[in-house]
């Protein structure tokens, strides 16, 4: 089945305004910022915007010039998390202003090219080739799980909005993902997951007569499966030991398992709103 154009146009516009968002809050922040260590341990505040540039650029590859990104990917890529690791420290000689320059470009570039294709086309990605939506939907992910990281650091809180949406369908899908990525059997179990979206309605996934469950706040779930929180630092319940276990072992991104934070990192969480944050100095 295609995906209708509408959806894509969507997707577009919630990336956009994803990115908009992060941008207009390290626009504003002073330059000690960028050298800031966020919680994703060797990753400093620089690194992290880095990392959503170059990716924004890759992704713009794959949807653009097909052909082109598969060759990167076979022939100079090597090592991906090696690859991953090292996009920071090669960019480490541009100031905070030419990340968010070279972002802004490489994100604009991104969205000008997903509107263009064709909403049924697949694009190749670095494990099997996905339907444009599913890379929009992941790139909706990675912004907002890589903007997390950059908001801890500032000790900020970023106001939840509905594009938690899409964070939260990905952590769904990725339920055998999270087992398999750690080398374990995935349950045979259905699990329902049932969220409050931040403007009060109800998100739901899963088999309503599921006794494994997951239900709290759409954003606390997002900052689990993205492994920004602990599940011990968030308002999140569960009933069923499967649905416990999950939440210990989500991963909403691929690749190997990753080292997640630790319970009792974020007691209680920031509550500081983002505009809160020093907004003087130059960027």
């Amino acid at each position: 089945m295609s995906t209708p154009a509408a959806v894509v146009a969507g997707l577009v516009e919630d990336l956009r305004a994803e990115r908009d968002a992060l941008l207009a809050l390290l626009r504003e922040q002073p330059a000690h910022v960028w050298s800031l260590p966020t919680p994703a341990a060797g990753w400093s505040v620089h690194d992290e915007m880095a990392h959503l540039a170059f990716f924004d650029g890759v992704t713009r590859t794959c949807i653009a010039d097909p052909p082109a990104f598969v060759r990167f990917r076979d022939e100079e890529m090597g090592d991906l998390q090696r690859y991953v690791d090292g996009v920071g420290p090669q960019h480490a000689h541009l100031s905070g202003t030419e990340v968010l320059d070279w972002w802004e470009r490489e994100s604009e570039g991104l969205l000008v090219a997903a509107a263009a294709a064709d909403p049924s086309t697949r694009v190749p990605w670095f494990g099997p080739s996905m339907s444009l939506a599913s890379k929009l939907t992941a790139r909706i992910m990675e912004t907002w799980a890589h903007g997390q990281d950059v908001v801890d650091a500032l000790g900020a809180r970023r106001e939840p909005t509905d594009r938690l949406r899409h964070v939260a369908r990905i952590g769904v899908l990725a339920f055998p993902n999270s087992y398999r990525t750690r080398g374990l059997a995935v349950p045979d179990v259905p699990v329902r997951v049932d969220l409050e979206a931040p403007d009060g309605a109800r998100w739901s996934w899963g088999d309503p007569t599921a006794v494994q469950v997951v239900r709290g706040p759409a954003e606390d779930f997002c900052l689990v499966v993205t492994q920004r929180r602990h599940v011990a630092d968030t308002a999140l319940e569960t009933e069923g030991d499967v649905a416990a276990e999950w939440m210990t072992v989500a991963q909403a991104f691929a690749g190997p398992p990753g080292a997640g934070r630790e319970p009792g990192q974020f007691p209680g969480a920031a509550r500081l709103p983002a505009s809160a944050v020093a907004t003087t100095g130059d960027a």
